[in-house]
């Protein structure tokens, strides 16, 4: 396993490299191509911090843990509540920054605050010929030509290694409060979510556990102003179904945003996308054992017999979608690929980045076409 110190020490490693490389920040997904592993963790360190600016900088392998930890002691957070995939994956290690950003890994506040692209400010990383890029800076700005920072986001590492980021983050609420609703069927839970996703009341969650029947709103802000938009919300729902509030909602959403419900739970987990109002259809066709609904029913979690082709299914339904295989054996990835093919012209754009950010296929090769 090669782990670079610094970028100086990762730029003459790709540099000099025969072989392509596995590569891999906290190992926490077990998601990374063919080759030799490649780790991260040794680029490790937060280089600046301006709470009052909303700006920090770290490098690519500074756990989630640290930055967490030193955000919350100035009342701030990630904004885009990026999951920890360990008990859905069932491995071990520390997420780091750099994989958050390498996944664009964002939870249930997307539907309001974007994802985590949308706060990444800047980028430093090392292409396929050794040679050190910086894109970005420390604000938000226009940008002219290779928006560098928004490409590298969600590349999973193909197009270069990340060194080091900056990103914005956001001051915590105040105030928290779910408001839940019991609902028949997910016909029903999808018309709900809609309707308070549709209201003024600045919804940050809306997702849907069919195994409870019940439809949880999220709700944060100043403690006056979440008050009485749960009472109004509250109020709006009722036609719905039966309403209940949570007593611990920071718990609930956190098992929401890391699908907590499939944790030691034996099948494979696909992440599927699709418009909310084509769930109810499909649903039932995935005849999955279980089912977790996020983004207001855009966002499909299944757990399902290994082997199962869910893209088959969508296809099949006419849903436009994709489907991303997040946990399975190596048998099955290897016959299902990991994530969605892409149509002829994306895949030929995509080609074509991945040979100029890295000519000689040294990146996760295989891991996305």
């Amino acid at each position: 396993m090669h782990s670079p110190k610094n970028e100086a020490e990762l730029a003459t490693l790709i540099a000099d490299a025969k072989a392509p490389f596995c590569i891999e920040g906290g190992g926490t997904r077990g998601c990374g191509g063919r080759g030799e592993r490649l780790s991260l963790r040794g680029l490790s360190g937060i280089e600046l911090y301006e709470p009052g600016s909303l700006t920090l900088v770290a490098r690519a392998g500074t756990p989630m843990a640290e930055i967490r930890a030193l955000l919350a002691s100035e009342g701030q957070r990630l904004a885009f509540e990026p999951m920890d995939a360990r008990g859905l994956c069932g491995t071990v290690g520390e997420p780091t920054i750099g994989g958050v950003f390498a996944t664009n890994s964002s939870g249930p506040r997307r539907i309001q605050g974007g994802a985590a692209r949308d706060y990444l400010l800047g980028v430093r990383f090392v292409d396929g010929i050794g040679q050190s890029v910086k894109n970005g800076g420390r604000v938000m700005k226009n940008v002219t030509g290779y928006d560098l920072v928004k490409l590298m986001a969600g590349a999973y590492g193909t197009l270069g290694v990340m060194s080091e980021v900056s990103l914005k983050v956001l001051p915590t609420p105040e105030a928290l409060a779910t408001v839940s609703v019991e609902v028949p069927d997910l016909t029903q839970a999808v018309r709900a979510m809609s309707a308070a996703l549709g209201s003024p009341y600045d919804v940050t969650g809306a997702a849907y556990d069919p195994v409870m029947s019940q439809v949880h709103i999220r709700l944060e802000g100043f403690a006056p102003s979440v008050s009485y938009r749960k009472e109004r919300l509250g109020a709006e729902l009722a036609g719905f179904g039966e309403i209940s509030s949570q007593e611990d909602s920071a718990v609930l959403w956190r098992g929401i945003r890391d699908v907590a419900g499939f944790h030691e739970r034996e099948g494979d987990v696909w992440r599927i996308s699709v418009k909310p109002s084509d769930a109810p259809a499909l649903a039932p066709l995935l005849e999955a054992e279980a089912l977790q609904f996020d983004w207001g029913g855009g966002l499909i979690w299944a757990l399902t017999a290994p082997g199962r082709d869910l893209r088959a299914r969508l296809a099949h339904a006419g849903v436009a979608g994709h489907a991303t295989l997040v946990r399975a054996a190596p048998e099955v990835i290897a016959t299902l690929d990991r994530f969605q093919p892409q149509a002829a012209p994306l895949a030929a754009i995509s080609e074509g980045l991945r040979r100029r950010f890295d000519p000689r296929g040294l990146f996760n090769p295989g891991l996305m076409g």
